[in-house]
């Protein structure tokens, strides 16, 4: 859980006879993360195509572009089926002509309508000022300017222009017609006068006659025009309900077959020979290996290079050699006549890259992988910090919320995420939904909450639950006790971190670098908490720090004497010392011990505060009293045996009654939500920024197999 699989370098070597065939079987198998040739090995090429990879790539991009046009997806795959050769030619052909023709009949039809579209916008104003198109142009001595503004604006405007003998306006719906004989030799005097007035100038649609029976032609043009798109879109949706499911067969068909021709460009050849290098699971080598010895008898050899190990001492992972084979020769192989041919120049020859990355966590754990993809996907030889999420991220997000009601729906829509979405994404987000909703439920029955009411107390716990959020005045040490206790959660939380990084420091270099880089802080955290805890100086720390533990009985705090703390403090000094002497520009961050323990008193915080919200909620509209012993009580039946704080909108009359169910309503769904945006991204905060942070870097490379997963495709 902790660490990936393990991963094995393993080199293909055979005759370039044999290629093709080397090919099926290893893409068969889909195992092998190919590593690209870097072109370093003396007399070896990159690899060229396999005859048709051009050929098969141009019909892949006719297939996407087809079921781009027809808008296609995966719902409309139908059953898997055969495709074969001779239907990517014949049938492919036929649905391209088909699609190719009513997508220019489509788009012949757009453009005219959108021409129409453009007329009628134009028209359509001089329609609204009902007069003739003819009557609006060709005179020699009137200037006539039609457009849209505040008529008496504009007829100020012009009234006392100069320039203008006389002038007429004609004015309709917010459009102007504006007539004017200007003065001898005066030029654009329309113009000039509306300067600085908010008017918007319409150029004249060149066509005579009424514009009302203009736009009367032109929307029954547009009305035909509709009727030819539709007709065209609903033949494109019969090809599509016909040509579907083949087309998405053929695209996976051509995608392996583009897979397949394209591989040797990552493998180095020469003229007789190739070798093809890439990263297997360790514990599936003895498979690939008789899977290719099947396929091509001892005309290509399959040789295990190195396996990855996790402890490098100063690399980034141990290239453990396993190869038997000597040094500055490959695995020999034969050709097609039998005589052997050998791979010169060594036994890795492509680039020394890292293995790729797979996580190998159990199946209630792996949903939370998407919260460490998020940051980054591990690296091979550092700890996959999944299995602690599994752990903690629940934990800590159910006990800031910790209520039945509200458990019961954040499961509810992790359930939802879980099984109504295909993406691998949306469906982890609701197992680790639904895993935050279980722990809050737990953590409710604990409170004895349920949606901010003690009736899980009441009916469950006979109104004493085991835990209190703290929020009455009675429980006030509960509430003090959870910020002591979320500082201890978080020193338990670091010393994970710290832990993992030491031993990732020690596998990857040596005991001293994990002393002094790592040791050192779990020296500092640990005597630095456990000094605080301690008696000594007692008199100059919060009372707080030991009156809490009287909620579970003990009176003097922690029982950790004077000695002890004199111990824990001498601790955090040699700690302080190694890291100085090992890292000392990291020193300077020394009280980050202290810091990063009290950044968990969010978990506190936000307990508190989702607490007070739902308990708010539930006053305003259930009303509450307070008893003579100080504790609070909702007014469930509106009767009171105390102070009471406030009378509840139930109580008020019908008319409040239903004021508060909307604020009840309102106010849960407010507390729900909240829920997610306080105690989930706080909880993600201290996992990202304080556990991670000691130890995880990430990068890792994703396992990219050479493959395909077919959904829609079958060779039976």
């Amino acid at each position: 859980m902790l660490r990936p699989e393990r991963m094995s370098k393993v080199s293909v070597t055979g005759s370039k006879g044999v290629m093709d065939d080397v090919v099926e079987a290893v893409h068969d198998c889909n195992l092998l993360h190919v590593t690209e040739y870097d072109g370093t090995w003396e007399g070896f090429e990159p690899g060229t195509p396999i005859d048709g990879a051009e050929e098969a790539s141009e019909k892949l991009v006719t297939v996407r572009s087809i079921e781009s046009i027809l808008d296609v997806d995966d719902e409309d795959a139908g059953p898997t089926r055969i495709v074969t050769d001779d239907a990517l030619e014949d049938e492919l052909e036929e649905i391209r002509g088909r699609v190719n023709e009513l997508e220019d009949r489509r788009d012949d039809v757009r453009s005219e309508l959108g021409r129409v579209e453009e007329q009628l916008s134009s028209v359509e104003p001089f329609a609204t000022l009902g007069i003739d198109l003819d009557l609006l142009s060709g005179y020699e001595t009137l200037d006539v300017v039609v457009g849209e503004g505040d008529v008496d604006a504009v007829e100020r405007a012009v009234v006392d222009a100069d320039g203008i003998d006389d002038v007429e306006l004609f004015a309709e719906g917010g459009v102007v017609a504006i007539f004017a004989r200007p003065t001898e030799g005066a030029d654009d005097v329309i113009t000039d006068a509306l300067v600085g007035v908010d008017f918007t100038t319409l150029e004249v649609p060149d066509a005579e006659g009424s514009p009302e029976e203009y736009v009367s032609e032109l929307d029954h043009r547009k009305q035909q025009l509709d009727s030819k798109l539709r007709t065209v879109e609903d033949e494109l949706k019969e090809v599509k309900l016909d040509a579907a499911g083949f087309l998405l067969a053929a695209e996976e068909k051509l995608s392996i077959d583009v897979q397949k021709r394209e591989a040797p460009l990552s493998f180095a050849t020469t003229d007789n020979a190739f070798v093809a290098e890439g990263w297997i699971p360790t514990e599936e080598y003895t498979g690939f290996a008789a899977a290719i010895t099947e396929s091509v008898g001892d005309h290509a050899e399959v040789e295990e290079l190195q396996r990855a190990t996790f402890d490098a001492h100063g690399e980034e992972a141990v290239r453990e050699n396993v190869s038997d084979g000597v040094e500055g020769t490959a695995a020999a192989a034969t050709d097609g006549n039998g005589d052997e041919v050998r791979a010169d120049g060594g036994g890795v020859v492509m680039a020394d890259d890292d293995p790729p990355v797979i996580q190998d966590n159990p199946g209630l754990v792996r949903p939370f992988e998407v919260l460490t993809q998020a940051v980054s996907r591990p690296k091979y030889a550092e700890f996959d910090p999944t299995v602690v999420l599994f752990l903690t991220f629940p934990a800590f997000f159910g006990f800031m919320i910790g209520d039945v009601g509200y458990g019961i729906v954040y499961t509810l829509i992790g359930y939802y995420l879980l099984t109504n979405f295909d993406s691998d994404a949306f469906r982890s987000m609701g197992g680790v939904t639904i895993f935050a909703g279980i722990f809050t439920i737990l953590f409710g029955v604990l409170y004895g909450e349920l949606f901010g009411t003690h009736l899980v107390s009441t009916f469950l716990w006979g109104g004493h639950a085991p835990l209190h959020k703290g929020l009455q005045p009675t429980y006030l040490l509960w509430a003090q006790a959870w910020l002591v206790i979320s500082v201890l959660v978080g020193v338990l939380h670091l010393n994970i971190g710290w832990l993992f990084d030491f031993v990732e420091n020690y596998q990857l270099h040596d005991v001293k670098h994990a002393v002094l880089e790592s040791g050192s802080w779990l020296l500092m955290l640990n005597g630095l908490w456990l000094w605080v805890f301690s008696e000594h100086a007692e008199t100059a720390k919060p009372d707080l720090l030991y009156d809490v533990w009287q909620i579970v009985g003990l009176e003097s705090g922690l029982g950790i004497g004077p000695t002890v703390g004199i111990a824990a403090a001498a601790l955090f000094g040699l700690g302080l010392v190694l890291l100085i002497v090992g890292e000392p520009v990291e020193a300077i961050e020394f009280l980050n011990v202290f810091v990063n323990a009290l950044s968990y008193t969010r978990i506190a915080a936000v307990l508190l505060a989702k607490a007070g919200m739902a308990f708010t909620v539930n006053l305003l509209f259930f009303g509450a009293y307070a008893s003579s012993d100080g504790a609070y009580h909702f007014m469930y039946s509106g009767e009171s045996h105390g102070t009471v704080m406030f009378e509840g909108l139930m109580n008020m009359g019908p008319g409040m009654l239903v004021l508060g169910i909307v604020v009840l309503l309102v106010g849960h769904l407010l507390v729900l939500a909240l829920g997610v945006t306080s105690a989930g991204l706080q909880a993600v905060r201290l996992e990202y920024v304080e556990f991670f942070g000691k130890f995880y870097e990430g990068g890792g490379r994703e396992y990219e197999p050479f493959g395909y997963d077919r959904q829609y495709t079958t060779d039976d």
